[in-house]
């Protein structure tokens, strides 16, 4: 059998494995059921799902590849935000399990009001279809890169793989896939640094190269920190407040849970993102430049031996596949609970809500597919979904649970601010000639985006009625403060 052909028996063969355990997990009673499998997940279990949905397509291809050409500073692209949300979310994750909620504008309504729930929830669905799109553009060119189709027809293709299985199992089928997905990467990850590292000949010779190209800090985790500090206030506070994550720490049994499971999840960051970041690095000694669909897919792809380079391949996908099911669905419980169930259909029975839940999943996952069909640059639409949910969402969310006087006057303002801003950027991101006294995707317009959002919800909170009862009782509940 020629590679090809072994590759596509294996990715078969996984695929029906995913849709196996999907349909193994379909059984749900209601929406709690399928988006949260009814709170009784370990901590260890909802760490390797929260820690497979960020360490995915992004960071197998786009963080190799950055690092290949900046070296050991792209660390701060990815890694960073990663760690410094990750550690916020360790601060926060006791209040929102303590709430108890299934969704994050649930939670919003408790402590505002329905206005501002309902914002909310429209920035979790714009942000998770184009996270989705994230996803959906690293695997069309991967399936491009491996297979020798067309972009287009791998993109539809892996959305294929993923919506079959995310489908049938819900938050429990995507949890278990997840498991077995980030086994799957990691095997793939750690070969992949010893293969790099093996044939770069260690350390000692990227630092030699270093120098002879001129590359000065290529070996510098700190240098020019200040061009990826954009990346770090901008993915940072917004992958903190990002649902999916919200969403696993709602499903965790008790609140002590949930921040165990971001304690773990901490500490296996720091390794999984520096082995990623090496891997670019060594790969820069037998790469001139980056090799056309990036450095993983064409190292995979030139190993001799076709049943390694198959079973890779598929640890590859499963990485970007993890990260894919489990944007789509939490998108899909914002669409089913927060606007069918309390706008369209309040009286709806807890069997057609399941019902409701798979659709809203087809829904999500076809959306992310048509942005992937028309803008395919993964950086552009990372920036572009972070900073809608930085500017929008970030200081509301946050001062909820450490201010009783914030408002839902303020939190409302503050929010449609962030719409505005973020959509005047993005007009001008995609080349709309409009005035800008900022540089777009920059640490000056993160800067003003999050502290104009921060004045208006202050400066209105002191200037408007408190309902100081209600917030108090919420953070009361919440118990952040407290061990």
């Amino acid at each position: 059998m020629s590679r090809t052909q072994i590759t596509i028996l294996f990715l078969v063969i996984y695929t029906l494995t995913m849709i196996i355990v999907g349909i193994a997990n379909r059984k749900s009673e209601n929406s709690e059921d399928y988006f949260l499998a009814t709170r009784k997940l370990p901590a260890w279990l909802l760490a390797i799902t929260f820690i497979a949905s960020w360490w995915g397509g992004g960071s197998a291809i786009d963080v190799v590849d950055h690092a290949h050409q900046n070296g050991l500073s792209s660390f701060w692209i990815y890694g960073v935000p990663v760690l410094v949300a990750t550690v916020l979310m360790l601060i926060f994750a006791k209040g929102i399990r303590n709430i108890g909620t299934i969704s994050q504008a649930q939670l919003m309504g408790q402590r505002y009001n329905s206005k501002v729930a309902f914002l909310l929830t429209v920035f979790i669905v714009v942000f998770m279809v184009l996270a989705s799109t994230v996803q959906v553009i690293v695997m069309g060119r991967f399936f491009n890169a491996f297979f020798e189709m067309s972009y287009e027809n791998g993109a539809v293709l892996g959305t294929a793989i993923v919506l079959t299985y995310s489908m049938f199992g819900g938050f429990k089928g995507v949890v278990i896939t997840d498991l077995l997905q980030f086994l799957f990467f990691l095997f793939t990850g750690i070969f992949l640094f010893y293969l790099a590292y093996t044939k770069a000949g260690g350390m000692e010779t990227v630092i030699k190269l270093a120098e002879v190209k001129g590359k000065e800090g290529y070996t510098s985790f700190f240098h020019n920190v200040s061009d990826n500090l954009a990346y770090v206030i901008t993915f940072g506070t917004s992958w903190m407040i990002q649902a999916n994550v919200w969403q696993r720490i709602s499903a965790a049994k008790k609140a002590t849970d949930a921040k165990k499971m971001m304690l773990i999840s901490f500490l296996a960051f720091i390794p999984l993102y520096l082995m990623v970041t090496y891997t670019g690095m060594f790969s820069s000694v037998f790469y001139e430049n980056v090799p056309e669909g990036g450095v993983v897919p064409n190292m995979i792809s030139q190993l001799s031996n076709p049943v390694l380079s198959a079973i890779l391949f598929v640890g590859l996908s499963a990485a970007i596949m993890s990260t894919m099911d489990s944007l789509i669905n939490t998108g899909a419980l914002s669409f089913t609970v927060d606007l069918y169930q309390k706008y369209i259909n309040p009286k709806v029975s807890p069997r057609k809500s399941v019902v409701i839940a798979r659709v809203s999943t087809l829904i999500i996952a076809l959306l992310a597919l048509l942005f992937a069909l028309r803008i395919d640059s993964v950086l552009k639409i990372s920036w572009i979904g972070s900073d809608f949910l930085t500017t929008g969402a970030f200081i509301p969310l946050v001062f909820g649970f450490l201010w009783a006087r914030g408002t839902s006057k303020a939190a409302f303002i503050s929010m449609l601010f962030g719409i505005l801003f973020s959509t005047y950027n993005l007009l001008v991101a995609l080349g709309v000639s409009l005035p800008t006294l900022w540089e777009i995707a920059s640490v000056e317009q993160a800067i003003i985006g999050i502290s104009i959002s921060l004045i208006l919800y202050v400066g209105i909170s002191l200037l408007t009625k408190s309902d100081s009862d209600k917030s108090k009782r919420f953070i009361e509940k919440a118990n952040i403060l407290e061990r």
